[in-house]
């Protein structure tokens, strides 16, 4: 794990530690935002800021930079009453990926501060098969079926067990391709 993971890992624990996770804003852009910078300051100068380059990944090309303030707005706007539009409304974010690195881990801390505080529900991140999420995230724009079968297979409502939300971020440090701690 490179020095910025192992950092970024450890804010991530003292982001749920101190409760600060508790402070941040729900289902907004700004709320992102701020999980972005609380993981990523003094790591990247651009933590907690909004992309302006255009960024792709395993040739799938993310919301254009020119547009993605607007994107962002909508995305912010979409509703998140149930799961199913909490998931659509986390994979249009994904699809917009505001940022140029740690998108992935930012915006999984997000879910679950949206599930737990709008369905009382968190994903138990530690039972997800992490190439089986991986597919399904690749595949969500097009059919979000396999990705809420699997999220919604792998929910709890022990919202505030911490060894659940230390081994979720554990977890999706993983999914990003450092060995599982």
């Amino acid at each position: 794990m490179k020095d910025i993971d192992k950092k970024s890992l450890e804010n991530a624990y003292r982001l749920i530690e101190t409760c600060d996770v508790d402070k941040i804003e729900i289902g907004t852009v700004k709320g992102l935002q701020e999980i972005h910078k609380y993981l990523f300051d003094g790591l990247y100068d651009f933590a907690g800021q909004i992309r302006i380059q255009n960024i792709s990944k395993g040739g799938f090309r993310f919301a254009n930079a020119l547009y993605l303030k607007e994107i962002l707005v909508k995305i912010e706007q979409m509703p998140e009453n149930t799961f199913e539009e909490i998931i659509a409304k986390y994979i249009e974010m994904n699809i917009a990926h505001p940022f140029l690195e740690g998108n992935g881990r930012t915006m999984r801390i997000w879910l679950d501060i949206l599930l737990k505080n709008k369905l009382k529900r968190r994903v138990n991140w530690q039972f997800v098969d992490k190439h089986l999420y991986l597919q399904s995230m690749e595949r969500s724009p097009i059919n979000d079926l396999e990705l809420r079968t699997l999220l919604i297979t792998n929910l709890t409502d022990e919202i505030n067990n911490k060894e659940i939300i230390f081994k979720g971020i554990e977890q999706s440090y993983y999914y990003e391709g450092y060995e599982k701690l």
